[in-house]
């Protein structure tokens, strides 16, 4: 009697945890390094996340190509969403509009086209790693599980701002910020599975943050910051409603 060989189990699958680790771990340090010879270069502020981002997308594009993850990670058609899918993603939207209230600076060509680029650059790249790498990892640990660990990552990252002379306070503003468009970006993939309109938004929301008005805006923060929870809370509501109906519905069919 021959026994058939076990598949050899992925190091994501096998050990989750260790896998988003390191991750985590190699973008911290690219992102570091990158800040690190930008401060001794004098280069612009914008240049350490293209010289850590760059080859990143790059190995990103190439690694779900030759695995044939696309797919896996939420790069799937639109058409799957399920009829009125879309209304949750309404408030993603009355963000990036509060947003636009600040104003904007004066642009050129020159300066539009770069961080057109460059917010599409970090969007990809952040939105593949976070809703796509590592929120898929851990969803085996449970959902919100994943949903929480993704989110907070994704918002202690955001420190490394402090690197290119933020301060304190604007760092701390920034980790709730991110945290919540992160809990709400994370609901939905695993709502829906579909990570194209989590990069349209972090790529628009991105594009009018860097062409606005620098300075103080205390009501349209706290304002979008309110938004954001309650879209999270209505999200999970949604997605609350949904199991209890499919509940219903099994428990119905094996009555019958």
């Amino acid at each position: 009697m021959t026994t058939q060989p076990t598949a050899k189990r992925s190091l994501s699958a096998s050990r989750p945890v260790l896998s988003v680790i390191i991750i985590e771990l190699l973008l911290l340090i690219a992102m570091t390094a990158a800040g690190a010879y930008a401060t001794i270069k004098e280069l612009s502020y914008t240049s350490p996340v293209l010289i850590a981002f760059i080859p990143i997308a790059l190995a990103l594009i190439i690694y779900m190509s030759l695995r044939r993850k696309w797919g896996q990670y939420g790069f799937r058609s639109l058409r799957g969403l399920a009829s009125g899918g879309w209304r949750y993603y309404a408030p993603l939207a009355l963000v990036c509009a509060v947003l636009c209230f600040k104003g904007f600076e004066a642009l050129t060509v020159t300066k539009v086209a770069f961080f057109l680029f460059f917010t599409l650059l970090v969007a990809f790249v952040e939105e593949t790693i976070y809703r796509g790498l590592i929120l898929n990892i851990l969803l085996p640990k449970g959902a919100m599980t994943a949903v929480v660990v993704s989110s907070v990552l994704f918002s202690v990252t955001h420190m490394l701002n402090m690197l290119s002379g933020q301060s304190l306070g604007q760092t701390i503003l920034q980790l709730a910020y991110s945290l919540l468009v992160g809990l709400a970006l994370a609901l939905l993939m695993v709502k829906d599975r579909l990570i194209w309109p989590l990069i349209l938004f972090h790529f628009v929301h991105n594009l009018v943050q860097f062409l606005g008005k620098e300075g103080e805006f205390v009501v349209l923060d706290s304002l979008v910051l309110a938004i954001l929870a309650v879209h999270c809370a209505w999200i999970m509501a949604g997605m609350a409603k949904g199991r209890r109906r499919i509940a219903a519905g099994a428990k119905s069919a094996h009555l019958t």
